[in-house]
């Protein structure tokens, strides 16, 4: 018999327990027990999460994965919303706690989504389970699908829900790998490797942003990402210290 998939059973087992959580907390909220669910439709989703995110004081807690969204096609200027608002909310509260995959981490250097090097904390592990984000352990929101907010969400306040969607993220969190152990500041980013060719190439914004299949805001911001990196404002002085660190 073929080995079982363990990350991905894994993931089956947290979506199946917290898909009845919420059909109990539905079942408790029709009798006036619980706090209802609020679903949010697909227009609305960034207004509601800017607003809640910032109303946040204390903590975010989420799972994302960027990787994901971009597979499935959803539009750079929603991701780019949403790095928008956890770039305010790592500025605004003590504690942020992301969890990611690999292939997350990988794709959102030009987004900024997984705050881990600007204030914020993450770990990583194979595959996260669901995507979900978690405020001041109060509030919960969780995509329609469980896999893209782009498509709808619930906005959760039923405090049982929250509280075990706070365990399962902090289980997580346990057995996570922390990305800054390995990190080392004097390596080129490979992310960032084809921006500098292009540089040294003197390729221009546009030419490089369609060669490397990027948007202009995107590469541009991988420039700037270079630059602080090298720690110059100069594309001309970046080549030269570039060069000095055996990156070209």
């Amino acid at each position: 018999m073929p080995e079982p998939n363990v990350p991905e059973l894994r993931r089956t087992q947290v979506r199946e327990a917290v898909g009845q959580a919420l059909e109990e907390s539905a079942y408790y909220s029709a009798r006036g027990v619980r706090p209802p669910a609020q679903r949010v439709d697909a227009p609305k989703v960034g207004p509601m999460v800017a607003r809640l995110s910032d109303a946040a004081r204390n903590e975010l807690l989420t799972f994302d994965d960027p990787s994901g969204c971009l597979d499935q096609g959803v539009p750079e200027r929603m991701l780019l919303h949403a790095a928008g608002c956890v770039r305010r909310t790592v500025a605004q509260i003590p504690t942020v706690r992301q969890i990611t995959s690999p292939q997350g981490l990988a794709r959102d250097a030009g987004l900024g989504t997984i705050q881990w090097n600007d204030g914020g904390k993450a770990r990583v592990i194979p595959q996260i389970p669901l995507r979900l984000a978690v405020l001041d352990r109060t509030v919960a929101l969780i995509p329609l699908d469980m896999d893209v907010f782009y498509n709808g969400m619930l906005v959760v306040r039923d405090p049982v829900v929250v509280d075990a969607l706070v365990n399962v993220h902090e289980h997580w969190w346990a057995t996570g790998a922390d990305p800054t152990a390995d990190h080392d500041p004097h390596e080129l980013p490979t992310h960032l490797a084809p921006v500098l060719a292009a540089l040294n190439e003197g390729l221009t914004d546009q030419t490089a942003a369609a060669r490397l299949n990027l948007s202009s805001r995107t590469y541009t911001r991988r420039v700037g990402e270079l630059l602080v990196l090298l720690g110059t404002t100069s594309r001309f002085q970046a080549g030269k210290l570039a060069a000095r660190r055996g990156w070209i």
